[in-house]
């Protein structure tokens, strides 16, 4: 024990460490109040016991600032600094990046790179784009870890284990992700775009989603110049495995293929946050008005939806109302639309899929008329017995049909060909029986002549010998 308290003076256990690497190998710079929110949510409902919200605070997030200084002193993190709110920034070093990648099961590649003065100036874009997985994901406690604390804590993690999900895990997530215009995923050229997130969960509708968060700091011009670069990304062509040329983003990630010869590029989600000087509304409605050569549909008339070919689906929120609504609640802008919807309903396009499931039933439905017809048509060709006048079955129709191996009596059903054979073998039969019979007959005719004659010979050599 004592050589284990050497080793991680803060006590931290490997769960504890390995949560810590976990988080920071996808957020990249965490405090440990979001460790905590994302590792190990039911703490959130205990120590409500405590005096003021620092202490409870402080009392929640005390296992894992511990395991953050024992991975400090293996060299894996590094304090990076404090929040505008006086928290510390926990950050990996290039060992904790490649130790995380080993719990995370990715490559080198797939970690991402680290956000730009992560450390410095109160990390605050970091900082929103942290909130931004948490509120998307909404951590469910585990209610047996909350069990014997106070009444009000066990509801409020109640309610939120009953509050609709979020969108999966933190293992779908990936944050800094490189997308190279030019130059490879691992050393993208200058001028490609960066994903603040990325979001991989198709098991739960969202195949593939890239975030970009906004703290209202930032030129709205510039934050519509980085779909200048998404686009170049999503147009990028390579050749993959099979040696076919595709998009460069499908040789990385999964996504439904395009349908009906319509293009559609991923959907991108902005989420803004009131953090600088810039109103939200206007910002956001600024970039909407700046990317529109990248959202804007073309109406199709005949079915009732837009087209959205060639166009990348761009959908913003806010990070109060992701927050208060989560994915599922109506939080989200998709540019072009006059209402907020769900994400998946902003980033899909219902009109369309709507038209196309009827298109495909309409075609189904023809098909099976068609089918009927050709059906009755072929009834009415069916041939009928001549004897019994019954329809000839299709293993019957079959068989006279066959030019090769002629069946007989092709103008009777099975059961009367059957009992036709049986008469013709019968009749045949009995016709042997017959001639077997006058052989027989003849035979013994022919003998007693012979006997006959023989006798009458004998009886003339006696005669001549008196």
């Amino acid at each position: 024990m004592a050589g284990k308290r050497k080793t991680n003076e803060a006590g931290s256990t490997n769960d504890l460490r390995a949560d810590v690497l976990s988080v920071l190998g996808v957020l990249k710079v965490a405090t440990a109040d979001q460790i905590q929110r994302l590792a190990s949510p039911h703490l959130s409902h205990r120590h409500t016991l405590k005096e003021t919200p620092a202490k409870r605070k402080e009392a929640r997030t005390a296992s894992h600032r511990g395991a953050a200084n024992d991975l400090r002193r293996h060299g894996l993190v590094v304090d990076g600094g404090r929040t505008r709110g006086n928290e510390e920034v926990r950050i990996l070093t290039a060992a904790g990046l490649a130790a995380a990648g080993l719990d995370l099961d990715r490559e080198p590649e797939e970690m991402g790179g680290m956000p730009k003065s992560a450390g410095r100036s109160g990390a605050s874009h970091p900082m929103t784009v942290n909130e931004t997985v948490i509120a998307l994901i909404r951590p469910k406690p585990d209610l047996d870890l909350v069990a014997g604390e106070p009444a009000e804590a066990v509801a409020a993690a109640q309610a939120a284990v009953e509050a609709p999900d979020g969108i999966d895990t933190l293992t779908s997530y990936a944050t800094e992700v490189a997308l190279p215009v030019k130059g490879t995923w691992k050393n993208p050229a200058i001028g490609s775009a960066r994903a603040d997130v990325v979001v991989t969960a198709p098991e739960v509708g969202v195949p593939l989603l890239f975030i970009e968060a906004d703290n209202c700091t930032e030129e709205a011009v510039l934050i519509a110049a980085r779909f200048d670069k998404y686009l170049r990304f999503f147009r990028r062509q390579e050749k993959d495995t099979d040696g076919k040329e595709k998009p460069m983003w499908r040789t990385r990630w999964s996504a439904p293929l395009w349908e009906e010869y319509e293009r559609v590029h991923p959907p991108v989600l902005l989420v803004f946050h009131q953090g600088g000087k810039r109103s939200v509304k206007n910002q956001m409605e600024r970039v909407a008005d700046l990317t529109r050569p990248h959202w804007q549909g073309r109406w199709h008339a005949e079915g009732g939806y837009h087209s959205y070919d060639g166009c990348i689906p761009i959908v913003a929120t806010t990070l109060e109302r992701l927050r208060e609504h989560g994915p599922a609640g109506p939080a989200f802008w998709r540019y072009g639309r006059d209402r907020l919807e769900p994400l998946q309903d902003a980033i899909g396009n219902h009109r369309r899929d709507a038209y196309l499931a009827r298109r495909r039933q309409a075609a189904r439905e023809e098909e099976r008329r068609r089918e009927e017809e050709r059906a009755a048509e072929r009834e009415a060709r069916r041939p009928t017995c001549a004897d019994c006048g019954a329809k000839f079955t299709d293993d019957r129709w079959r068989a006279v049909g066959y030019t090769h191996r002629p069946e007989s009596h092709t103008n009777l059903c099975e059961d009367c060909q059957s009992r036709a054979v049986a008469a013709e073998q019968q009749a045949k039969a009995d016709e042997r029986e017959r001639q077997e019979q006058l052989r027989r007959q003849a035979e013994e005719a022919a003998a007693r002549e012979a006997a006959e004659a023989e006798a009458k010979k004998n009886r003339g050599l006696f005669g001549r010998r008196r």
